[in-house]
């Protein structure tokens, strides 16, 4: 995990992984970099994501592996599968929490908006969608 440039190291971050980062914060695909239509309002801050990225110390870089990636994955794993006792109420002793998925959710959020704020950016677009309450939303 370390690159160099003139005087600093850098984390050096895998492909996959900073598909990860920007799909846990929100932001849409990057494709082949070509700016889009109607994606250039966000390319200021996709671009601050990418620098920061590209830009982390070893230790950050560290930290967001072994920290942030590592819990966000685990999260992210734990949502669909409340799938499997879904249509289970009561058996036996058991007992269905009727909130789970919403809590699995909500706690992988949280994680989601820590990743954001641990890198300095605002959660992207595709983060923000999912909260907005009621309304039209008009891309021009």
């Amino acid at each position: 995990m370390s690159g160099s440039s003139p005087g600093f190291v850098y984390a050096v971050l895998t492909a996959q992984q900073l598909t990860d980062v920007r799909d846990f914060a929100g932001y849409p695909a990057y494709g082949d970099g070509d700016v889009v239509f109607p994606y250039p309002w966000i390319m200021r801050q996709y671009l601050a994501l990418q620098y920061r990225l590209s830009h982390l110390s070893v230790t950050d870089g560290e930290r967001l592996t072994n920290v942030y990636l590592a819990n966000l994955y685990t999260l992210e794993t734990a949502v669909p599968n409340t799938g499997a006792t879904l249509n289970v109420d009561t058996a036996a002793v058991f007992k269905r929490n009727a909130n789970e998925l919403k809590e699995r959710v909500r706690l992988f959020d949280y994680w989601r908006t820590r990743l954001c704020a641990f890198l300095d950016v605002p959660p992207g677009p595709a983060f923000q969608q999912r909260y907005q309450t009621g309304g039209v939303r008009i891309i021009v």
